[in-house]
């Protein structure tokens, strides 16, 4: 699909597509090979772009794959007219996909405190840095329980999540421990479902709480993640924040955090 058109530039891999997988007309997932050399941390975002052009466009992508996989995978909607994701799309295996060195985020377990549980809130490709993280098994020595929140517009755009989670419990590195600790929480705010809403609004009514048999969420022993749209971001953080809880960060772990790269 593409031809590398001019020189790499510096600080940039070329890595090749391995495989593509369509869920919708509007999501899909890819994996890359990885670099030796590149290193990153469960959570953690990278700038990729296409060799398209004599200046390649770069936009900020979650690494949906865990640190320790020997390829890079990543979770991406499809946009009409966007300036990456229109070609990004059409890749296949074989093609050219570039990828920055330096890899970044506030997703990290490094950046909250030790707790009891811990809450991954995601609004549609939100969902991917908590895929790698789900698939570290760090995440499990610091935390005793995972609830994995994600909320989709209609049923069919939560296939990803479902076969990750049941990736996840079948793995031979984490599968022991995400079988008895991981709770996948699934929603839907556009079709008939099994369970319905916005995640802030069941946060709100803390049927959250009620559905998963737990204790409304507290600064001792709750730590949240939240990835999603601006609005969602917002709106989460606020509600954690009322419930005692406090945005951390990588210089400053603290109870909760959010990440804004993919928001304006």
């Amino acid at each position: 699909m593409n031809e590398i058109k001019s020189n790499i530039p510096a600080g940039v891999y070329a890595e090749k597509v391995t495989s593509v997988t369509h869920y919708t007309k509007s999501l899909f997932k890819f994996r890359i090979t990885r670099p030796t050399s590149f290193r990153f941390r469960s959570g953690e975002f990278v700038m990729i772009g296409l060799p398209n052009s004599e200046k390649p466009i770069f936009r900020a992508y979650s690494i949906a794959s865990p640190s320790w996989d020997e390829e890079i995978e990543f979770y991406s909607i499809k946009v009409e007219g966007g300036p990456l994701t229109e070609h990004l799309q059409k890749i296949s295996v074989g093609d050219t996909v570039l990828m920055r060195q330096k890899s970044t985020g506030t997703l990290v377990n490094d950046a909250l405190l030790p707790g009891k549980r811990l809450y991954l809130f995601s609004t549609g490709t939100g969902i991917a840095p908590f895929a790698s993280l789900i698939q570290d098994p760090e995440t499990y020595e610091k935390f005793s329980q995972i609830i994995l929140c994600h909320t989709c517009r209609k049923v069919n755009e939560l296939k990803y999540g479902s076969e990750l989670v049941e990736k996840v419990k079948s793995d031979p590195l984490v599968g022991g421990f995400a079988k008895k600790n991981l709770i996948h929480y699934p929603t839907v705010t556009q079709e008939n479902y099994i369970r319905m809403g916005r995640i802030t609004s069941l946060i709100e009514s803390q049927e959250i709480f009620k559905n998963l048999g737990l204790p409304i969420m507290n600064s001792e022993t709750d730590r949240g993640m939240i990835c999603g749209s601006m609005g969602m971001l917002n709106d989460t953080k606020s509600l954690l924040e009322g419930l005692g809880l406090d945005e951390g960060s990588n210089s400053r772990p603290s109870t909760f955090v959010v990440e804004r790269a993919f928001v304006s």
